[in-house]
């Protein structure tokens, strides 16, 4: 079994990023997430709102992992997520569904008011990658935490990227070259009018 954690901040409160969890998908970082359905959805005795929902996904494996998956590369995974308005915490746990004889993938992330920037919020996410093949299991689970590591990197990207279109003005640093390209030459057309304007 192989472990992994990080921690990431979103430069959004805590209000915003719950409200912008719901809106992660589709976005340009994210193109191996198929669908999400709603599966179970209700407010708890304590006020807080439970979560279950049913999200596809599909990633490419190296020609070597063929052996072990053949066919479709696709893979359901379950999220489930508590939001609590009251504490300001929210706690998703992700597992997946489909080839779990091969490989379990667990994920368990908390979202919360960062301590130094009462505008920020950070999520704690703690991972465990596990296989029981025998003769391969120390490959494959070599081979889900690396995958996992790039998927987190590109996780980050999207949220902030849903993020910056609900709550414009992010830093940017977290634009997409596409955006950065519109903002330069935006900035440029004002110059250019100033310039026109003076003479």
């Amino acid at each position: 079994m192989k472990f992994y954690s990080t921690l990431s901040i979103f430069k959004y409160s805590w209000d915003q990023v719950a409200v912008g969890f719901w809106s992660r998908y589709p976005n340009p970082y994210s193109m191996h997430v198929l669908t999400e359905d709603v599966i179970d959805q209700r407010v708890l005795s304590c006020g807080s709102l439970l979560t279950k929902r049913l999200i596809t996904k599909t990633n490419s494996i190296p020609k070597w992992g063929e052996k072990f998956i053949p066919g479709p590369k696709h893979v359901c995974v379950l999220e489930e997520s508590i939001v609590d308005p009251q504490t300001k915490t929210m706690k998703t746990y992700t597992r997946n569904l489909g080839y779990t004889s091969i490989m379990t993938v667990e994920e368990e992330c908390t979202y919360k008011p960062s301590e130094e920037n009462e505008g920020w919020t950070v999520c704690q996410r703690h991972a465990t990658v596990n296989s029981k093949v025998k003769g391969f299991s120390y490959c494959l689970q070599t081979f889900g935490i690396e995958r996992f590591k790039k998927n987190v990197t590109k996780s980050v990207k999207g949220f902030n990227f849903v993020l910056n279109k609900l709550y414009p003005g992010m830093p940017e640093a977290y634009l997409t070259k596409k955006q950065k390209l519109k903002q330069t030459a935006e900035a440029a057309k004002k110059i250019a009018s100033s310039v026109i304007a003076t003479n």
